[in-house]
C-alpha cells in the first residue's frame, strides 16, 4: 500500500492520481464519499455522531513546476512546496501527463570556475535536460505550467525500512485509507487534503465542510537522528513510533489535546515521542482554526531526508502510528 501511494505523482494542486487511487481503493465500500471544490476527497464512514471526528492526511508532495522553454529546448522550472535546490542537480524527474523523463542540469565541474565549485548553485542557473535539441521539439512533449515529480520507485531496506519520495504525506494516507478498510465499527470523518505544501489550503475547506468538533492531523515529520544533528536536538527519531505535537509554526495544540494522546499512548503500552521541532507548519492550525475552532491533536510519522526524493521511513513507526489513531477514535465512539 505505501509503495503504491508513493510512487504516485501528485504535486500540490495537481493530486489526480492519488485522488484517483484512492477512490478505486475505497470503491466496495458503504462510505458516504465526496470531492468538494478545491479536490479534498472526504469520506464519511458509520453514522454521524454527536461529536463529529475528523482525521485528516494530505495528498500532495513537494515538486517542480515549468516555467519555461528555452530555445535549445531545456526547461526552465521553480519549486512548488519547501525543497533544499541544493539537492536538485542530477536528479532524475519525470514531467507532464505522458510523465517524460528528463534529468536536472548544471554546468559540470570540469567547467566551472573555483569560486563556483566552492559554493551552492544558483536555482535559477539549473534546467532539466529531455534530450530535447529545440524549443519546437520540446513543446510537442512539453507545457509551461507542467508539473515535475522525482523519478524514483519506493523499495524496501533494511528489516523495516522503506525508501522513496512523497512519504511526507502518503504514509498519512495510508494510515488513513487502512483505517477506513478495516472492519470496524469507528464512526469518523476522513479528509485526504489538497495543497497543504503551499499553504494547507486544502485542510481548510475541508474543515468548514465537516464541521468537526475533534480532529487528529496524521502527517510525517522530520527524523532529526542524523549524524550531522547534535543528540540534544534529536526530538524526532526513526524507529521510536509516532511523534506526538506540542506546537509548531501553524498551532499551539492544547494540554488537554495533546494529553489525551500521551494518556492513550501509555494505556496502551504503545511507543511515542514528542515533535519538539517547531519550523514547519502542519494542517493542524487550519484546521483548528476554522468555523467556531476545533480542539485539534497532531500526530506524525518520523521521516528522514523528508521532502527529498529518497526519503526513508520505518514500517513499525506507522503501524504504530496507526494504533494510536485507531486508539484516538475509539476514545471518542
Amino acid at each position: 500500500m505505501l509503495k503504491q501511494l508513493s510512487n504516485l505523482d501528485g504535486i500540490s494542486g495537481r493530486e489526480d492520481l492519488v485522488r484517483s487511487h484512492l477512490l478505486e481503493c475505497l470503491k466496495d465500500t458503504p462510505h458516504e464519499i465526496t470531492v468538494d471544490s478545491m479536490g479534498n476527497l472526504l469520506v464519511k464512514k458509520g453514522k454521524t455522531i454527536s461529536e463529529q471526528l475528523m482525521l485528516s492526511a494530505h495528498m500532495d508532495e513537494v515538486g517542480l513546476t515549468i516555467t519555461a522553454i528555452d530555445k535549445k529546448g531545456m526547461l526552465k522550472f521553480c519549486p512548488v512546496g519547501g525543497i533544499d535546490t541544493r539537492i536538485l542537480p542530477g536528479l532524475r524527474v519525470r514531467f507532464g501527463a505522458d510523465r517524460m523523463p528528463g534529468v536536472i542540469g548544471v554546468k559540470p565541474i570540469h567547467l566551472q570556475k573555483k569560486n563556483e565549485q566552492q559554493k551552492p548553485f544558483d536555482p535559477e542557473t539549473l534546467y532539466i535536460d529531455a534530450g530535447f535539441s529545440s524549443e519546437e521539439e520540446a513543446c510537442r512533449w512539453a507545457n509551461v505550467g507542467d508539473y515535475v515529480a522525482f523519478d524514483v520507485d519506493c523499495i524496501s531496506i533494511g528489516t523495516d525500512c522503506y525508501r522513496g519520495k512523497a512519504f511526507d504525506n502518503r504514509a498519512g494516507c495510508m494510515i488513513l485509507l487502512k483505517l477506513l478498510l478495516e472492519d470496524n465499527k469507528l464512526n469518523f470523518c476522513a479528509a485526504f487534503t489538497v495543497q497543504e505544501e503551499v499553504g494547507t489550503r486544502g485542510a481548510l475547506i475541508a474543515a468548514y465542510n465537516l464541521k468537526p468538533h475533534f480532529a487528529l492531523v496524521v502527517e510525517t515529520t522530520a527524523a532529526a537522528d542524523t549524524p550531522d544533528n547534535e543528540k540534544k536536538v534529536a526530538g524526532t527519531v526513526l524507529g521510536a513510533g509516532p511523534a506526538i505535537s506540542i506546537m509548531d509554526r501553524s498551532i499551539m495544540v492544547s494540554p488537554q489535546a495533546r494529553g489525551n494522546l500521551v494518556a492513550l499512548a501509555e494505556k496502551q503500552s504503545l511507543p511515542f515521542q514528542f515533535r519538539r521541532f517547531t519550523g514547519a507548519g502542519t494542517e493542524g492550525g487550519a484546521i483548528a482554526h476554522s468555523g467556531e475552532g476545533v480542539e485539534t491533536a497532531v500526530v506524525s510519522v518520523p521521516c528522514r531526508y523528508i521532502h527529498s526524493p529518497n526519503s526513508i521511513i520505518s514500517m513499525w513507526d506507522i503501524n504504530n502510528t496507526l494504533n494510536l489513531a485507531r486508539a484516538w477514535l475509539e476514545k471518542h465512539q
